[in-house]
């Protein structure tokens, strides 16, 4: 078989249909729109509309939030670090931040931060960790493996101004 030799299957395409060339085609005239009314024209968007019955999407009840605020962060185990250290892929001299989890192909993109999460496995490098977040036992286990972590200092909230009446 040649490149040139190539074809799809029987029936596979089909040929587009030419509507609105003559009542010989049989899809001329009104070009299978049928007759009159809001569908036959052009410019029509009524999905949703269910003939004034209230619609589905208003019928159901609103659910949730989306925080606008909300950070995306990536979150990264320390045993996969430490899988990282093994593999030679992370430098346990450097202090780790998102740049140099990027470097090793932890993480693929530095997204709002890196937030580390402790959980299940061992984790024995001595090392500095710069990121935007850590989980309890992550930081624990960080320290007694005679590590530091950096996080950025929280905003404290502010109180909220009386109203003068």
């Amino acid at each position: 078989m040649k490149l040139n030799e190539l074809r799809e299957n029987e029936g596979a395409t089909k040929s587009r249909k030419r509507v609105g060339r003559g009542i010989g085609s049989g899809s001329g005239k009104t070009g299978g729109r049928g007759v009159k009314g809001q569908k036959s024209r052009s410019g029509v968007a009524i999905n949703g509309f269910e003939g004034g019955q209230m619609p589905l999407y208003r019928r159901l009840p609103k659910r949730g939030f989306k925080n606008p605020f909300s950070k995306d962060f990536n979150s990264v185990s320390l045993a996969r670090i430490q899988a990282a250290i093994d593999a030679k892929k992370l430098d346990p001299k450097e202090t780790v931040d998102a740049a140099a989890l990027i470097k090793a192909g932890v993480i693929r993109r530095a997204k709002d931060g890196v937030r580390l999460l402790g959980g299940e496995g061992e984790f024995s490098a001595k090392l500095s960790f710069d990121i935007a977040g850590a989980s309890k036992s992550a930081v624990e286990m960080v320290e007694k493996a005679g590590g530091s972590v950096k996080l950025p200092e929280q905003a404290e909230p502010q109180p909220k101004a009386k109203k003068s009446k």
